[in-house]
């Protein structure tokens, strides 16, 4: 039957379509008190449902007649392109970068996606000008794989038609074991002898419950300057590099890089001060990372300046200079701590 109404070109059949959004993506939808994504659901007449949860990703679900979800997609399109627009305002950037949506799409619907030999997804691409990449892996836990969908926001409603079309005329085959996001199991940071958990983009005390090793951790100096040789923990030292002693709070990280969080609140904006720390060489990449994607996060997170002076011949040492408020001087410390804690002790990449 359904195949039939597709044919004759009448596709008024009810679907639903998964879309997996960044955490900042989501919050451009849903809008103030939730008044974008309510005037959404009211104009475009479909259902659109956004998953919970403090996680990187949520899904946000659109259900309804197929012309409610083209109107709801059109809707969203529009709404990033605005978004795009307004970061490009105060940024050098010439070129606009096109808006980009990811659509959840069971595994066993991707092979009609592509077509023989990729014909579908190439007759997709050249008839209505948007970028369509179908994930070569499933995601995590589940039998669905991202499409993602790059474009103008005209070219990606006539991209999501089409695909609506595919996913009607081929309907999954067996069951589909939808992905959901993880949680983000939440850091804690400690700045100025205080614990705080990141939430979104925003760090915020950390409630009362700390863990024994807080509470150990809380007992110490939370920042054990570097080059000390008190170790953060009585009796455990973490390793002797070129020589010197290197100490940190060994806390759980895993989603620290996740969050590009600014941290207001920390203090009520007290006077920047300077902090100034030398790292050997060998160690000074574990920083800086790949094309500075770590000291970059650590300036974000911290909301510190951080500058590392150039190689000086003949010196088997860097200089770095953390400026900011005492609070970000100690977050940007310890997540340099951290980063060298994990070099020396093998911890891998954190």
């Amino acid at each position: 039957e359904m195949e039939s109404k597709v044919s004759e070109g009448g596709l008024n059949v009810t679907l639903t379509i998964r879309l997996l959004m960044h955490g900042k993506e989501v919050g451009s939808i849903i809008g103030k008190k939730g008044e974008t994504v309510k005037k959404m659901r009211e104009e475009s007449g479909a259902r659109i449902n956004i998953s919970e949860g403090n996680c990187p990703e949520r899904i946000v679900t659109i259900t309804g007649p197929t012309d409610a979800i083209f109107k709801a997609f059109a809707m969203i399109a529009y709404k990033f392109e605005e978004d795009i627009t307004n970061s490009m305002s105060n940024s050098t950037a010439t070129s606009k970068p096109p808006v980009t949506l990811r659509l959840v799409v069971p595994a066993s619907q991707c092979g009609s996606l592509i077509g023989k030999g990729g014909s579908k997804i190439k007759e997709i691409r050249e008839s209505t000008g948007a970028q369509v990449q179908v994930a070569g892996d499933m995601l995590p836990n589940s039998t669905e794989r991202a499409v993602t969908i790059s474009g103008t926001p005209d070219a990606i409603i006539q991209c999501v038609k089409q695909i609506c079309v595919v996913m009607l005329e081929s309907p999954p085959k067996g069951a589909t074991i939808p992905y959901r996001p993880k949680p983000a199991s939440t850091p804690v940071i400690f700045a100025g002898g205080q614990a705080y958990t990141i939430q979104g983009q925003y760090a915020i005390p950390h409630p009362d419950q700390l863990t024994k090793l807080h509470q150990l951790a809380m007992q110490q100096t939370p920042f054990t300057p570097l080059g000390q040789t008190t170790p953060a923990f009585p009796g455990r030292s973490l390793g002797s590099v070129a020589g010197k002693q290197w100490s940190s709070l060994v806390l759980p990280l895993p989603a620290l890089t996740l969050f590009p969080c600014i941290c207001p609140g920390l203090d009520a904006s007290p006077p920047a001060s300077t902090h100034e720390l030398t790292i050997p060489n060998d160690l000074i990449g574990c920083i800086i990372g790949r094309q500075g994607t770590k000291i970059n996060e650590i300036r974000q997170m911290s909301g510190a300046q951080i500058k590392i002076a150039n190689a000086t011949e003949g010196s088997s040492e860097r200089q770095i200079t953390i400026t900011g408020t005492p609070a970000n001087i100690s977050l940007a410390q310890y997540l340099i701590n951290a980063r060298l804690t994990s070099e020396v002790t093998g911890m891998g990449a954190l």
